[in-house]
């Protein structure tokens, strides 16, 4: 009887331990690249030195919300939170990135059932800045060992495609400004049999959707003098969002997740 009782004793604790486990279990998503992606917020004085500066991974927490978590189960499984840890940074390419010890960072925090989602292209194919430049068969091998050491961790990996700049427009239409860098993120992605987000083209479609002239007042940092206190001579900037385009960008991704 004894016994009985113990066994019954040591059965209910691992029950409530497991339930807390579960309850207590935060997904977290960790987002590495660009200064597309980056989060300005995260930066001092942000309000009067950066805003209205965003990347889109600085407004994708909000998306993640408790009851929206189902929709994109085919990643997260059973998540009941999840956290974005937005560790992107503005001038990386994928060769900066690792040479700073910053995948090291991230591949030390990675749990089994996260998520790292990689968007690069921009800045390694600035042929013109070789502090930041890498090739095309140094851009796969990158990407290659971003997936694969995701993978050992037992994380989900999800390539990205490089988001579209606000050119060039030709006949009322966005086109590709990124070379073969989107191509070449497909091709790794089929090859190592990745989830892809091809957010290249899905952002070429939905700007072009908009058109040329709404696009640049409303989603690039394209503005006049006087508006913003960290712009008082105002900007002209065709790679970087607003608030609203970052939002904008961000829901792209999101919707892109469902999908997959």
């Amino acid at each position: 009887m004894k016994n009985y009782k113990t066994a019954l004793i040591v059965l209910f604790s691992i029950l409530i331990l497991s339930a807390f486990s579960a309850k207590s279990k935060v997904t977290t998503i960790y987002l590495i690249g660009d200064s597309t992606v980056a989060d300005y917020s995260l930066e001092e004085n942000y309000q009067t030195k950066r805003f209205p500066l965003v990347g889109w991974g600085q407004v994708f927490q909000p998306f993640f919300q408790k009851d929206s978590l189902k929709l994109v189960s085919t990643i997260l499984g059973n998540a009941k939170e999840v956290k974005i840890d937005d560790r992107a940074k503005g001038g990386r390419s994928t060769r900066t990135f690792f040479q700073e010890g910053r995948w090291a960072e991230v591949y030390k925090s990675l749990q089994k059932g996260d998520v790292v989602m990689m968007q690069f292209g921009h800045n390694d194919g600035s042929v013109e800045k070789t502090e930041r430049y890498v090739d095309i068969q140094g851009y796969k091998e990158f990407l290659r060992l971003f997936i694969n050491q995701t993978r050992e961790k037992g994380a989900t990996p999800i390539v990205m495609t490089p988001v579209a700049r606000n050119y060039p427009w030709k006949d009322g239409k966005l086109t590709n400004v990124h070379g073969e860098y989107p191509q070449t993120a497909k091709d790794v992605a089929k090859e190592l049999n990745v989830k892809l987000i091809d957010l290249n083209e899905l952002s070429m479609t939905f700007f072009t959707s908009k058109g040329q002239e709404y696009v640049t007042k409303n989603y690039f940092m394209t503005f006049e003098a006087g508006l913003y206190e960290a712009y008082p001579n105002g900007q002209t900037d065709k790679t970087h969002f607003q608030t609203a385009g970052g939002k904008e960008v961000a829901r792209l991704v999101f919707n892109a997740m469902k999908k997959l």
